[in-house]
Formats: structure tokens, sequence, C-alpha cells
């Protein structure tokens, strides 16, 4: 079996550096590092959508990412994952909420694993994903990130939601 090459961009943002990767199948993850990474001057072809995208988010002149995703993991992580593309901008909901759209309730716990093994950074927006008291729990990029994602997205002036 033919191994599939991987391209990978790095891109800056306005709360770290994404690394972007993907192929002609599709993006497979976005991630934000900590390391001190030089964003790439060359972007892969197969990246420059996703890095297009990224940016008109961050000036605020994209609510909706329209890319062809190719995240890896299990058929219910995609389940997951799917569920969350469906949380609108600027609206946040519960990981209670989240399982029981999925007409899953009993599986909770499952679920917010998944949401933390979301490969694809703000474009599976897990960020969206609160606790029932409306408490920021868990975030892989960080709960400071979470924070700004979710003030960056909050349709109202105020200077802080958290």
């Amino acid at each position: 079996m033919e191994k599939t090459l991987i391209d990978i961009a790095y891109y800056k943002t306005p709360i770290g550096i994404a690394k972007i990767e993907g192929n002609a199948d599709g993006i497979i993850a976005v991630s934000v590092i900590d390391d001190e990474v030089s964003p790439s001057g060359k972007i892969p072809v197969s990246l420059q959508e996703c890095v297009r995208q990224l940016k008109e988010y961050f000036e605020k002149k994209r609510t909706n990412f329209d890319l062809k995703l190719n995240p890896q993991g299990t058929e219910f992580q995609k389940k997951v994952w799917k569920e969350l593309q469906r949380i609108p901008y600027g609206k946040t909901i519960s990981y209670l909420d989240q399982s029981k759209r999925m007409k899953s309730p009993k599986a909770i716990r499952a679920i917010a694993s998944a949401n933390g093994k979301n490969p694809v950074w703000i474009i599976i927006p897990c960020h969206r994903v609160i606790g029932s008291d409306g408490s920021l729990t868990g975030y892989a990029g960080g709960i400071w990130r979470k924070k700004w994602l979710l003030e960056y997205e909050s349709p109202s002036n105020q200077t802080t939601l958290f």
C-alpha cells in the first residue's frame, strides 16, 4: 500500500502558530503550537485554501469554514466532530447538550473525550462546548485560548464573558 504524503504549513495567528496538515484528500489536522516556529514562507497548494480561510476568520471576515476535511479517528469520533460543526459561530452548547443532540445522553464522557481528540482546531469548533454550569472546561489548546476564541466570536461587545 502506497503511503500518501502529508503537506505541512505553519501559519501565525493572534493566539499562536497554527500547524496545518493535509493533502489533496483534505485537511487532516490543524493544531496550535507553543513552540517557536517561523510561519511557512511557501504554503503547499493543498493547504492554501485552509490558510486563506483561517486568515479570513481572524480578520472577522469568515464565520463558517468550507474546506474538505479528512480528520483521522474512529467512526464514533468522526460522528462527534461532525456534530461540533453544527454549533453556530458565536454560540456555545454544553457537553450535556451535545450528548442530547447526538441522542446519547449517557455517552457524555465518551463524547467529551472525542471532543478532546478533535484534530482540526477552530475549523471543527470544539471550543464552543462548555460545562453545563457555564464553566470553561478542557481544551487541548489551553483554556486561555478557548476563552479568547469565545470572546472573539461573541456577538456582544462586552469586554469579557468569563
